[in-house]
């Protein structure tokens, strides 16, 4: 199974709206590398989930569960695929201790800091991994602005039910 990185402003759609939805669909993305990586999921894809902005931090893992496929809302001509929650961090994986962490020199993350979807090799999976805090630890949390950009385009399938 691939494992990828998927970036989200909190105030825009945060983990905890995923895990609060249980499902959503990952859509809104329109820079053609993004769409390349977005594109290349596979149900069973493992995912981590970033919140952008002023956080900038992994805050959870997530699960890709269905094949992408074109986005009918997007006249740009977006895909989407749907994500499910696994579990949240026990602490925030904060960017700037990534940085520091020679394993994950390499991480795309780091080179493409404006993409939205970016692909993680399975040795910068267990990397990123290892700078969770173990159970039992204090928790971390990403220090930030609770509002996102008004730029993102996050939508929850959920929610979209809701306002019809």
């Amino acid at each position: 199974m691939a494992c990828w990185l998927a970036k989200s402003e909190p105030g825009t759609y945060s983990y905890s709206d995923l895990e609060r939805d249980g499902v959503t669909e990952w859509n809104g993305v329109h820079n053609a590398l993004a769409l390349q990586h977005l594109k290349r999921m596979r149900p069973g894809d493992a995912l981590f989930f970033y919140h952008s902005g002023t956080e900038r931090a992994i805050v959870g893992l997530a699960r890709v569960s269905s094949v992408p496929r074109p986005d009918p809302s997007d006249a740009r001509g977006s895909w989407t695929v749907e994500v499910r929650p696994v579990r949240p961090l026990r602490g925030a994986i904060l960017l700037g201790e990534m940085r520091g962490d020679p394993a994950l020199a390499g991480l795309a993350l780091f080179r493409m800091t404006r993409l939205s979807v970016l692909p993680v090799t399975p040795g910068q999976r267990a990397a990123i991994l290892a700078h969770e805090p173990p159970a039992g630890s204090p928790a971390r949390t990403a220090q930030g602005s609770p509002r996102g950009s008004r730029s993102s385009q996050r939508v929850a399938r959920a929610r979209k039910r809701d306002a019809t």
